[in-house]
């Protein structure tokens, strides 16, 4: 999509000077001839840049800056002073400016490069605050994330696809590493230098999750103060992944199924036609065959999402990656904790070979986390505190503890309307956590 710049000046002729040049390298130009319309267009338009005249008669330049801070813009400034009037320009600055220009120009290739320079720091800016999350959490090596046979041939199909623009669609149980596996792909990929927008479906209220994909216009519902950029905006260029694709309701489908056939959406609350460029990645442990008998997954939808298809095993399903994994994750925590740890003893060992990792990688990882902080030297069986099992590998939640914990997580659900994210707060345990529960109890 091209960027949008708006204009408001006052002198005719500057203001055709300016759209001029701006419109010949590309930009969508939009101009005002005064304030008030300037910010009537503000609110309308989103631009990513505005150029505006400092002193204008009813509305300042000043005062237009402020006032689209107020209605909450999320445009970049560039203000006009005339030659000698320095001042202006710098109260500007400190109203959230980021350049300024004095006329007459000098030349047309000082606005050209203004404009460059602002733009540029702007999707700098946007990008770092996108990929925040993935540079927070570095990935392990690729050699740790495909351990065993199994593993190793979801990386070559993952090294096959990644190149191409086709949909893909992982699945697996909870815990076997879906997120990781569609983060290894965004970096293998061609928009590898783009934002990886990644969306947890289940973790969002029914009645947010067209919003929040989709964005929202301003006084599209009650709170709506100002238009709002949804995930797929935000991942224009890059890569959307869709976890848990299973929970979205029947409605945001249809919405969804558009974006994929088309590559455009409106968001919630509008009637402009919004297109995007974004790989789309899905991730779900449902059965989604099942899901479409039942009537509660679109068959159209299905088939446009898993046009790739990559099934994670569980770790029960390779077990001899279990250990290798375990002193991976023990050497990273105890960098982390600044602790010394001498591995595992045999007991410990023996301990983790038999268990049955009902909750995959993720459980591995939390179980061995724990017994970090709890070792001093060697990790023993008693520091990993596994969970007894039956005899087909189930976890226990027969006894009175199972059933106290499943009563009260069943009865908060029911309380908050069945919404996870705020069940979890008041449990004051992760969202994660609660879902992993939810699987192990059957609610």
């Amino acid at each position: 999509m091209g960027r949008t710049v708006l204009v408001v000046e006052d002198d005719p002729g500057m203001r055709s000077l300016l759209a001029t040049v701006l419109s010949e390298e590309g930009y969508r130009v939009e101009t005002a001839r005064d304030g008030a319309e300037g910010l009537s267009k503000l609110r309308f338009l989103e631009p990513d840049l505005v150029i505006t005249d400092l002193r204008m008669p009813g509305l300042s330049g000043i005062e237009l800056i402020r006032e689209g801070k107020r209605c909450g813009a999320d445009s970049r400034w560039i203000v006009i002073t005339a030659y000698g009037s320095i001042a202006g320009a710098v109260e500007a600055m400190r109203e959230g400016a980021s350049d300024y220009l004095t006329k007459p120009l000098q030349s047309p290739e000082e606005l050209r490069l203004a404009v460059r320079r602002v733009l540029r720091e702007a999707e700098a800016q946007r990008t770092i605050s996108l990929l925040s999350e993935e540079l927070g959490r570095h990935l392990p090596p690729l050699e740790m994330i495909f351990l065993g046979e199994s593993m190793q041939r979801v990386f070559q199909m993952v090294q096959d696809v990644a190149p191409t623009p086709a949909t893909v669609l992982l699945s697996g149980p909870s815990g076997t590493g879906k997120e990781v596996v569609a983060r290894v792909l965004h970096a293998l990929s061609p928009r590898r230098d783009k934002p990886f927008v990644p969306v947890h479906c289940a973790a969002l209220a029914e009645t947010l999750l067209e919003s929040e994909l989709f964005g929202h216009e301003r006084g599209a519902f009650t709170g709506a103060q100002a238009a709002r950029k949804g995930r797929f905006e935000l991942a224009d260029g890059g890569t959307i992944f869709l976890d848990e694709i299973g929970e979205i309701p029947g409605h945001v489908q249809v919405k969804l199924l558009r974006v994929l056939q088309e590559r455009q959406f409106e968001r919630v609350g509008g009637t402009r036609a919004i297109t995007v460029d974004v790989r789309v990645i899905a991730a779900t442990n449902k059965d989604l065959k099942a899901e479409m008998a039942a009537g509660r997954f679109r068959e159209d939808l299905y088939y446009r999402l898993n046009v790739f298809p990559i099934r994670l095993p569980s770790l029960a399903e390779r077990k001899e990656t279990v250990l290798p994994l375990a002193r991976y994750f023990a050497e990273k925590f105890a960098r982390a904790f600044g602790k010394r740890v001498e591995g595992f003893t045999p007991a410990a060992e023996e301990a983790l070979q038999g268990y049955s990792w009902p909750g995959n990688i993720r459980e591995l990882q939390n179980v061995v986390e724990r017994a970090v902080i709890l070792a001093s030297g060697r990790i023993d069986s008693h520091h990993l505190n596994l969970e007894p099992h039956g005899a087909e590998g189930e976890v226990r939640t027969d006894g009175l503890l199972a059933s106290v914990e499943r009563e009260t997580i069943q009865r908060v659900l029911q309380e908050v309307g069945g919404n996870r994210k705020q069940a979890a707060r008041i449990l004051g345990i992760s969202l994660r956590t609660l879902q992993y529960r939810i699987k192990e109890y059957g609610l």
